[in-house]
This record gives structure tokens, sequence and C-alpha cells, in this order.
């Protein structure tokens, strides 16, 4: 009985008297042989054929069976066993390392939370074994970070992350197999963190720049409403638009009060008792201002200031209707009363005829009636009881006065007195009244009362102000007459920037939008988020000035939605932001023109005077940066001319003041009128007042005269032209202009004295006086010194009555030459006629222009002395040769820069 003998890779067979010649495998593709190591015995080994690798199969199973060398030489009746099973198990080797299934981890994370796995990383190994193809644990390569894994590879934070800290983490992960291996790459996991879902408007920008003439600009062009997957029934958001820190609450043209009660339509009969100081207006140089030229000129009243407005400024009775204005800024003061415009007695009785005040933040109008024949109650204080006095805030107060009815319009609203007390009429007085502005006049004399008194720079005399005004206060107004249009009340009231929005089609129904009177805020209303979102994306704000204030103006989104369940509804926050206004280019204002001349003096006594500014130019421009390639290198482009208007134009004398007994400037009042300005004018100059373009203002200049009848010592005058726009925001240049003054001579008084005195001229040749710096390129050569003047002039009468002379004399010789034509039957030509001959005298000719006419006329001379063909020189060839001189004198007429003008006006 064949006996197993069981042993790993070694096989034997036992036959009873018979050897085993070998071993037979049977299977396919069987990697191993079997070989007799000893046939008596029937030992053999099982061996592999090639290497064996546990990863192709970890397994092999085949059958085998021993035979026996048979019988006989040839090895007849072979006899075989039976088949055996073998089993082999290939033993693994740890050569692989593990391997990331994936090359790279990503994962979203909310801040604030701690999870149990956020994700999981897997690896694999290819060994073929239990031991080496497991991995038996993961491990963070990156240091410091909050997450930890485990062996399966689960990833999870250790502390809870925020989102302002970091907002994505990159860890590097690898992997070991049970063998220890390491993973031949490590894997980037990423982790990115979400801030916690907060209801809120996304895509707001904090910081939006507008750039200045741009138009409207979108503020909020790519915002949406977060609502945490909340689902809501309807939605409402105010955009409110901080600007009370420009100007006057808002930014507005920055013209004179005056000047913007024109443009909105109320042109006639308004009085500006705060007005910018000037020559013309020099009540308020005292007062404090804001100092600041790129917004609304305020002035401010701390309780220590006032003004007195000077006589006949304000000619507004009690009897008839007017109109009072002021723009106010007052906060919550003492219970005294707080005087804004006072008219009292000027001396003795100190009674108030009429007066504005604040008291307990209530605006009070004292009117007190004029003496009547009845001595009834009548309406004197009306009270208005209104929050808008002490916010301190800007408003614009309006009273029309049209007793007894009194209407208050504050800020465009109008206003009902909740409480009207009546008085006496005031009793006859022949006292003169004073006006004064930020408190109550009252005079001394036989009064002893607890007032502050006022600094005498203001005051000008010994007298107390009472009930001091503590605030703010610009543009008041008295204007005689009702302001009954509310247009215009609007229009002074209404800013020139705001919010606007441009509603799509398809959404102008599903929302509803409504603005505050001076667009600064504005509230939508709907009930799909969708549609809301659009008219948000269409929300601009816009500044309509040429030139607007610059700085920052605050935004604010206020948002309350309302929710399918109340308790779970979101709450938004507001969102902050702020509009940047840029600094806007500005404009250089130049005036050219000529700016040096002389005139005949009888041209400064006619009526009609001499024009200052003949060929003036009004000319704006901007600089604006361009960046232009030329060869290799940035270069900036400069200067842009612009248009825009003008408000003010100022002529100054500069020296001596005018004298008003023989000289005056004086201008055509027709046409100031009729291009809506206004002129006004004293013993230093005149000033011209509107707003107006560059080109009208350049027409009214142009007029401008000046007119001096007694010019006997006058030789010069010299004038200064400054224009200005938005109130002495933007100045021009000062354009200086110098007039001399040529006096006329009679000749005939010098002519022996031209004949007798050749050296005289001869020395004044050598003396080389050069004259030429009288022109108009060398202003500081332009002033005439009276003894240098008078010597020019004998020099200049000597030689110019020699040529007279002379000339006459060729032209009696060609007059007989024309005689003798006209006997042989030629034309008569014309003849001339020296009767009458007055000669004008240019003290400022120079000297190379006589010594070249004198040269000419020699030449002249002896060209008449040679032979009989200079006997027929006609008038018409005379002509000829004055047109050529009249071409000449053309050229030098054209430039006016190097060459003074010559007086022909009594010719």
């Amino acid at each position: 009985i064949p006996v197993k003998c069981l042993s790993t890779f070694w096989v034997s067979y036992c036959m009873t008297g018979w050897e085993i010649c070998g071993f037979r495998i049977h299977g396919q593709n069987v990697p191993f042989e079997a070989v007799v190591l000893d046939k008596s015995t029937g030992e053999g080994v099982i061996r592999a054929k090639d290497k064996l690798d546990c990863e192709l199969q970890k397994e092999h199973t085949f059958t085998i069976q021993a035979y026996d060398c048979g019988e006989g030489p040839d090895g007849g009746n072979m006899k075989k066993s039976h088949k055996a099973t073998v089993h082999i198990q290939v033993n693994d080797m740890n050569e692989y390392s593990p391997v990331f299934k994936e090359k790279s981890y990503k994962a979203t994370v909310i801040e604030g939370k701690k999870y149990d796995s956020i994700l999981k990383v897997e690896a694999v190994d290819a060994d073929c074994s239990f031991q080496f193809s497991q991995i038996c644990s993961y491990e963070i390569v990156t240091p410091d970070v909050p997450f930890t894994v485990d062996k399966d590879g689960n990833i999870k934070n250790t502390e809870k992350l925020n989102y302002s800290k970091e907002r994505m983490y990159k860890l590097t992960v690898t992997a070991y197999d049970c063998g220890k291996n390491r993973a031949s790459e490590d894997v980037l996991v990423k982790i990115n963190i979400k801030p916690t879902c907060k209801p809120s408007w996304q895509g707001f920008n904090k910081r939006i720049e507008y750039e200045p003439g741009t138009g409207s600009l979108a503020l909020f062009p790519s915002m949406h409403l977060e609502t945490c997957e909340e689902p809501i029934t309807s939605i409402q958001a105010s955009i409110m638009l901080e600007t009370n820190h420009i100007g006057k609450g808002c930014d507005r043209d920055t013209y004179s009060e005056k000047s913007l009660h024109k443009l909105c339509g109320a042109s006639t009969g308004t009085v500006e008792l705060l007005p910018a100081p000037s020559n013309s207006a020099n009540w308020t140089v005292g007062l404090p201002t804001d100092n600041g030229h790129d917004s609304d000129q305020v002035f401010e009243f701390n309780g220590t200031q006032a003004i007195k407005v000077p006589e006949g400024v304000v000619s507004t009775t009690l009897k008839e209707p007017f109109t009072i204005s002021v723009w106010m800024r007052h906060g919550p003061g003492s219970r005294e009363k707080e005087t804004i415009l006072c008219n009292s007695d000027k001396t003795e009785m100190n009674r108030h005829h009429y007066s504005l005040y604040v008291h307990n933040c209530r605006l009070v109008l004292l009117l007190r009636q004029e003496p009547t024949e009845s001595e009834n109650y009548k309406p004197a204080e009306f009270h208005w009881k209104l929050d808008q006095v002490c916010d301190k805030e800007w408003h614009h107060y309006v009273l029309n006065i049209e007793f007894p009815a009194v209407t208050l319009f504050v800020d465009g609203a109008t206003f009902e007195p909740f409480l009207v007390t009546e008085d006496y009429p005031l009793h006859a007085s022949k006292i003169e009244t004073q006006l004064t502005i930020g408190a109550c006049w009252q005079d001394l004399s036989g009064h002893d009362n607890d007032t502050e008194t006022l600094s005498e720079t203001l005051t000008g005399g010994s007298a107390l102000m009472t009930q001091y005004f503590r605030g703010n206060l610009a543009g008041l107004m008295i204007r005689s007459g009702k302001l009954e249009n509310k247009k215009v009340i609007d229009c002074l009231y209404t800013c020139k920037e705001g919010l606007d929005v441009q509603l799509p089609e398809e959404v102008a129904s599903a929302v509803k939008v409504e603005f505050n009177p001076n667009q600064s805020s504005l509230t939508l209303e709907g009930d799909d988020i969708e549609s809301f979102e659009k008219v948000m994306q269409h929300i601009s704000y816009l500044n309509s000035r040429q030139f607007p204030t610059p700085g920052i103006r605050h935004l604010r989104v206020t948002t309350t939605v309302k929710c399918f369940n109340e308790e779970t509804c979101i709450s938004v926050p507001d969102s902050e932001g702020y509009v940047m206004v840029l600094q806007p280019e500005e404009p250089k204002i130049s005036l050219s023109g000529i700016d040096h001349f002389a005139r005949g003096a009888a041209e400064f006594e006619s009526t009609e005077g001499v024009t200052l500014f003949p060929e003036l130019r009004i000319v704006s421009t901007i600089t604006r940066e361009v960046e232009v390639e030329v060869e290799a290198e940035t270069e900036t482009v400069v200067s842009e001319e612009i248009m825009h208007n003008l408000d003010t134009c100022e002529v100054t004398v500069v020296g001596d003041e005018l004298n008003g007994d023989h000289e005056s400037l004086e201008v055509d009042l027709a046409q100031i009128q009729q291009r809506a300005l206004e002129m006004s004018s004293s013993n230093v100059g005149m000033v011209i007042t509107g707003v107006n373009t560059m080109a009208n203002y350049e027409q009214v200049l142009h007029l401008i005269r000046y007119r001096n009848w007694h010019t006997e010592a006058l030789f010069d005058r010299k004038f200064k032209l400054v224009c200005s726009e938005l109130n002495g925001r933007y100045i021009s240049n000062e354009f200086k202009v110098e007039v001399n003054v040529i006096h006329t001579a009679n000749p005939m008084d010098h002519a022996n004295n031209a004949m007798v005195q050749p050296q005289f001229i001869n020395q004044v040749q050598h003396a080389s006086v050069d004259l030429s710096g009288h022109n108009l390129a060398n202003m500081h050569q332009s002033s005439v010194v009276p003894s240098a003047a008078t010597i020019v002039i004998v020099v200049c009468v000597s030689f110019l009555v020699f040529m007279i002379i002379l000339g006459v004399f060729r032209i009696r010789a060609a007059h007989q030459g024309t005689l003798r034509d006209q006997e042989n039957g030629k034309e008569n030509e014309m003849d001339w006629d020296d009767s009458a001959l007055t000669i004008t005298v240019n003290p400022m000719e120079t000297y190379e222009d006589q010594h070249s006419s004198e040269e000419e006329g020699d030449e002249e001379e002896e060209e008449s002395e040679d032979g009989e063909e200079e006997d027929d020189i006609t008038s018409a060839e005379s002509d000829s040769s004055e047109d050529e001189g009249g071409e000449q004198e053309d050229q030098q007429g054209s430039s006016r820069q190097q060459q003074l003008e010559w007086d022909d006006s009594t010719y």
C-alpha cells in the first residue's frame, strides 16, 4: 500500500519490491516539477521552474502521480500509483509601499463646529499577504494644524475653526502598511473654512470711488442677499446716504445766496445779509467762517460775536410783504433767547421792531406793528416748536410774511405756528433803527444791563449786544415780496448729490421704491428676492455739480425680512460702506489781452472814455495726466480747455483811488442787465457779480471804460482785473493793465526851434536815448517821467516840423507840375489842402524810427533834384506811397505786444 510521506516539497512513494522511476504532475501551466531523489525509497522533490510571485498567484494546486520502472529492460508493464493532490502556498515579501487612491483630497467645513469626520483618505498596498497588504496607520505630516487622522484615514478637527483666522488649511498625509513601509508619495489634503452662514448682503464693496463728471455710479452692481436657505415672505430695505457733514447738509452750488436766488427764479428785491467779505460788502469780515472754498461758506456764532448791517442795505418796511430765508444749524442751548436777526432802536428806547430768534428749541418771529390810528391788539409773536431747531443739523428756513399771516417752510415742508401772541403797535417815534445779526442791539445810555459787550471792531461805539446766538448761519436773506413759488423754495433747498435708481422694466412692478425729498435715502419693498436684488444692483450715486465737494459720504443699508416661521426667521445685519468723491480737476482761469497801451488825452476826456479791456480773453483749463509711450518713456500731456461759469469779476485801481471829481469807471448798465448781471462801483474800482458764462463776462468786460476829464497832470493809470467762480473757490490770475496818456502840442510854437537848433538834435542822437522799452512787453519801463518826456517831445516836434515843412515844399512843387499837365490836356489831380493841418506828437516814438524817417526824407530830397522827371510826380503816386506806409503800420499794429499805438484822433 503506497504510503504518502508528508514533507514540504518533498514526495515519497513506497511500492513493495519495485523501484520508483519518476513523478508526473497533472495540471495546466503548473510552474513546478517533481524530481526523484532516491528510486529505492521513492523520495523526490517538487521545485519551481521559475521565481514565484505571490502577487500574481498566492496558491497553487495540482495532482502528482508516481510510476515505477516496469519489467524488463524496456520497462514494460510499468505501473502507476494513484494521484495525490498537492497544495502549495507562496509566502509574501513586503516589497510594495502603500499608494493613495486619489492624487489629492478636498473638503469644506463651516467655522465654529467640531466634526467627527471631515473626510476620509484611503491608501492601498499591492502586497499579497494580509500582513503586508493591510494599511495599519495614517499620519498628518504637516505640523501644528488643528486636525488629526485615525487608522482608518478619517480626518477631523481638534478644535473649532475660525474663518477670520484661517480660510483654508493644506495638510500633507502619509500611510503605513503593517510591515512599516511608508507610502511612496504623500497626499495633499485641502480643507476650506466656510464662515458660519449668517444672513447678510454679499458682494458689497465698502469703498466706492466716484470721479467727478462721470454721471451715475452703481453702488451695488453685484450685491445679493444670503438668507441661509430660510424661506422668506417679504423684504424691506432702506439705503441711507449720509451727507450732513458736506456744506449745509449736502453738496450744493456754492454761489452767493443772492446768485442762487436768481438761478432759482427769485431775481428781484433780494438783499444778502451774510455775504462773503469783499470791498463792497465788508461787514462780515470779523466773523469766523469755515475757511473752506470747496463747500458753502458758513459763519460761526459762538455767543460772543454779532454784526451790524450798514444803513441802506435793507429798505424793506413792515407794511409790505417780505420774506426772510436762512440756513441754520443749532443744537440744544440755554434757556435764554438766541437772536438770529434783530431790528431795534438805535438809541434810547431799545424797542425791538422785528426779530427772529430761537428760544427753548422754538423758532420765534417777533413782528411789532408800526403806529396806527387804532390801538388794538395785533399779532406780534409767532411760535413754532420744531425738532429741527435743536438737532445740530443744517436746515433751510423760509418765512413768508404778509401781515397778519406768516408761513414757515422748513426744508421745503410747511409748518403752522402753534402759538401766536398779540401786542399793541409801537408808539410813534423818530428814533432810527439798527439791524443786527447774531444778537440784538441795545443802547447803553440810561440803562444798566447785564449783557455782554461786543468788540469795538464790530460795534464802532459804546453799546451792548444782548441775546447772543450760538450756532451756524448762512445765506441770511431779506426779500421784498412773498416767495410763494414752491418750486423756488425747493430749488434753494435741493441737493446736487443723492441716490438714484433706474428700475428695469421686468421688476418695476415687483418692488416699491420711495425717496425722501433730498434723495439722501430711499426705501424698497418687495416679496421676490431675485427682483429685489436686481433693483438693489441698479441703485446709483449721482453728483451733478461740475466741481463737487470731495470727501467721504457714508452709506448704510438696513434690511428687514419676514419669514413663514417667525420663530426661526433670520435677522439681516446692517451693511455699511462709503462713497469717496475724488478731488475734481481744478480749473485754471486765465485772463489775457492788451496789458499796456497809450491813448490821446482827448479820448480820456471824451464821453466814451477809453476801453480798458478791448481784447480781453477768458480761458479756463484743467490739467489731465495722460500717459503716452514715446521711445520707451512715459510722458504726461496736460492742459485741456473747459467751459464753466463765473460769478464775480472785480476791477481794482492800482495806486491812488479814483477821484470822483474828474475820473470814473463806467459800463453800459443796459448790457449788464441784459445778461442778468449786477454792477457795483466805488472809488477803488468796480465789481460785476452774477452767475453767467465766461463769454458773457468777456463781452461785459470789453465795455468797461475809464474816463478822466482833467488829464493835464495825468501820465498813466493802472488797473487790476480778477475773476472767480463758485464764490471764490477758483480765482483767476491778476490781469494788470497800464494806460498811458498822450498829450498833444501845437507844432507852430516850436517850428523855429527845430530850424535853429540842429545841434540839440545831434546831441540827443549822441546821447543814445533809447525809448524802445516803452512797449507792451516791458511793462516795468512804461512809466513816463515828466522831465524826460519834455525832452523827447522837443526832439520829436523839432524833427517832425522840419520834415513837414520839407514835405509841404515837395507837395507844392508836385502841384505846380500837375497844373502844367492840366494845360496840356491831362486830367486834373487832387489839390493838397494844408489850411487846417494839425500835428499830433507821440512822445513814445522810438529814436530809431525817427532816424530812419530822416534818412528817407534826405533820399527823397535828393531824388526831387534829379531832372525834370521828379516834377511829374502825381498826387496818386503820393497816395501809393502813403498806402505802403500804411501797410508797414499794419504790420507793426499786428504785434501789439511789441509797439505802442499811434494816436491819430485829431487828423
